[in-house]
């Protein structure tokens, strides 16, 4: 068996509130929060997760969402520079979303295709996030998801390929599929047509 490439840090869920955006009120399950235990893999997420809106974060191949934890200390930097907190204060796991908090396999490294194996199910890589105005209201500043989509620290989205059941502290190996587009380079590209 080929060695670990990544590290289950936190498994987090969220169920569907209110979300202030501006003057408006959204749906919204971005909101996350670390369980314990083995939690179940289904092919349309994890059990006790909900999405708002399928159309554009969930389904059957965004079904789980993956961040990588290096990340965090840019998001403290940015929102105390832009004013969002004075101190550098710790997020919490599921801040950014994910439902999959990884230590291990940032976006250069990790390609569409690729499949993760964990002890009881295996998830296959399937696309970049792509952040919404969602993701600025919880960051709290304007234009928080053109940084990420410019940082390139989006982190991925998962399919089911195997159900089961997946917890904090597995690990997983990964088994390399074509290995011709790589998740940084998908958010590039997408990018660089909304930038047109």
């Amino acid at each position: 068996m080929a060695s670990p490439a990544l590290r289950l840090l936190s498994v987090n869920v969220g169920h569907c509130q209110r979300l202030r955006v501006g003057e408006r009120s959204v749906l919204s399950a971005i909101g996350k929060r670390a369980v314990a235990g083995a939690v179940s893999v289904g092919r349309l997420g994890l059990g006790g997760d909900e999405q708002a809106d399928p159309s554009v974060h969930g389904g059957l191949d965004k079904a789980v969402y993956a961040y990588p934890a290096a990340h965090y200390a840019f998001w403290q930097a940015q929102r105390r520079e832009h004013g969002v907190c004075l101190f550098d204060e710790a997020l919490p796991p599921g801040f950014m979303g994910e439902n999959l908090t990884v230590e291990g396999l940032l976006e250069n490294e990790v390609f569409v295709g690729d499949r993760l194996h964990f002890p009881d199910c295996v998830l296959r890589v399937a696309a970049p996030r792509e952040p919404c105005y969602k993701f600025d209201a919880v960051m709290g500043f304007a234009r928080a998801g053109r940084t990420m989509a410019l940082a390139g620290n989006c982190g991925y989205y998962l399919a089911v390929e195997q159900p089961g059941t997946i917890a904090a502290g597995q690990e997983a190996w990964l088994q390399p599929g074509q290995r011709t587009l790589s998740i940084a380079q998908a958010i590039a590209s997408k990018w660089a047509k909304h930038a047109r």
